[in-house]
């Protein structure tokens, strides 16, 4: 895809694939969608799917399968023990990563769940480039903490550096020396969600986990985004050029101890699972997966998933394959910042960022920009983004309320999804907004959970600021939806 180029000079990303099953959509009218957020406490993940019109809440599950994945799907082995459809996703799991051991689960933060199981105490420490919310949800439950040590360029929203997620080694190194004897592993991200989707090198994989080595210090990767890292990684990253991506994904497996992953993103379906070379690491952990999870030929996951998955894992071996998210990102924050648009640079994967800060400067962050720009993007529009904010934080124990390093609200481009058109809509109904950004206000607290409070948590609107924006919304469109 990134060889072709239009006559007229346009950079448009081409497709690599062509449609050959539709779902349709619906788009609610603006009043409908007012009165969907309302009844949602102003939490787009309580929306009901019906009143979606384009879904870029996440890319986690929802990602669009190929032929072969489906085909695969009718040669599933439904034993629930000693299963050939385990036999081939552990045999491709071994081709790829490199690693002999693999214990199923049935997806990333099953595995996050067994890894901090096993090996997180009171009191340890676990050094990130940046958390994730069940990850850090999981260590706090053992007692551990986290550390965060992603470059100081990784929370500068506007920026020229190609690998924002690169631990900063001098912070390791700081880490490591006031935790001796209290870090239970390190943790890196390959595509650093929280601060926009950002990539890390080969480069600094590299170096930290010799950093890890030489200190004794177990080292991890979470590879759930790890198929949009290895495009930055191929394109970004000069000495990576003329690499395979099937030799890149090698290189940064070789890196590590223990590589966990969500198939909801790597493969393109739903599962995942926890792989490492070193038989006694995996007997560590190998109790907890038929307790929690399921048998260990299939940790909770359909086998049908299980086949999809397999061949998935094929398929992101295939730059035309892995490109067109990042690509089609790419496209949609370029067209952002054309409008003047605060949105995170360079783009990264997952998904394009807005920056809320700098979108809703008259709100403070007790306000939830993030929160509240999410709210205002769906009434505008009925495109279902996620808040990546302090909402997403929880409380400490003492009731204080940590505040995000960046306020962001992710709209999610799941592979294959949608169409360039269905793109610009929702950057045009972004432009709208961003012009009537002053009509937006805050939200409040009304049911605040203790826990992942941003999944299922419920706020209201400071005032009327949402009628006033659906009034506008009508002035301008008219009839329109």
């Amino acid at each position: 895809m990134s060889k072709v180029k239009l006559f007229s000079g346009e950079n448009i990303p081409l497709e690599m694939h062509k449609v050959r099953i539709v779902q349709k959509l619906n788009l609610p009218p603006v009043e409908d969608r007012l009165a969907a957020m309302k009844e949602a406490g102003n939490n787009t993940f309580l929306l009901h799917n019906r009143d979606v019109f384009m879904d870029m809440l996440t890319d986690s599950g929802v990602n669009a399968m190929s032929d072969n994945q489906l085909a695969a799907m009718m040669m599933a082995d439904d034993a629930y023990a000693g299963s050939e459809t385990f036999n081939r996703l552990h045999s491709k799991l071994k081709e790829i990563f490199g690693m002999e051991f693999f214990l199923p689960a049935h997806q990333g933060r099953a595995a996050e769940h067994i890894i901090a199981k096993t090996f997180v105490k009171p009191g340890d420490v676990v050094a990130m480039n940046f958390h994730f919310t069940t990850t850090k949800a999981h260590i706090t439950e053992c007692g551990g903490r986290v550390e965060e040590l992603v470059s100081d360029e990784g929370i500068n929203t506007t920026s020229r550096c190609l690998f924002k997620g690169n631990m900063d080694l001098n912070k390791l190194t700081d880490c490591i020396a006031r935790n001796q004897g209290h870090m239970a592993f390190i943790r890196m991200e390959a595509g650093t969600n929280l601060i926009g989707g950002q990539p890390v090198s080969l480069q600094n994989f590299r170096d930290v986990t010799k950093i890890a080595k030489d200190n004794g210090i177990l080292t991890v990767l979470d590879a759930s985004l790890l198929q949009d890292n290895l495009h930055f990684i191929k394109t970004r990253e000069e000495a990576c050029a003329d690499m395979s991506i099937r030799e890149i994904t090698r290189a940064i497996a070789d890196c590590f101890d223990i590589v966990y992953f969500s198939a909801r993103k790597l493969g393109f379906a739903r599962g995942g699972g926890i792989c490492t070379r070193d038989a006694a690491l995996s007997e560590s952990m190998k109790e907890l997966v038929p307790m929690f999870e399921g048998f260990l030929t299939y940790g909770g996951m359909s086998v049908r998933e299980m086949e999809a998955i397999t061949v998935g894992l094929e398929e992101t071996m295939d730059e035309d394959i892995i490109n067109q998210g990042p690509m089609f990102i790419e496209f949609m924050t370029n067209e952002l910042v054309k409008r003047g648009i605060p949105v995170v640079t360079p783009a990264g994967g997952l998904g394009c960022h807005l920056n809320a800060r700098e979108f809703l400067p008259q709100l403070n962050d007790h306000q939830y920009p993030a929160g509240a720009l999410a709210a205002a993007i769906y009434i505008a529009s009925g495109v279902r983004g996620m808040e990546r904010g302090t909402l997403s934080e929880q409380r400490e124990p003492d009731g204080t309320e940590p505040i995000a390093a960046m306020e962001l609200v992710r709209l999610a481009l799941p592979r294959r999804v949608f169409t360039l058109s269905q793109v610009m809509y929702a950057v045009d109904r972004i432009d709208w907004l961003f012009r009537n950004r002053h009509l937006i206000g805050g939200l409040r607290w009304v049911e605040e959970p203790k826990v992942l409070r941003f999944f299922f948590g419920r706020l209201e609107a400071d005032g009327d600021w949402q009628e006033r924006l659906a009034s506008a919304f009508r002035r301008d469109f008219g009839d329109s939806l």
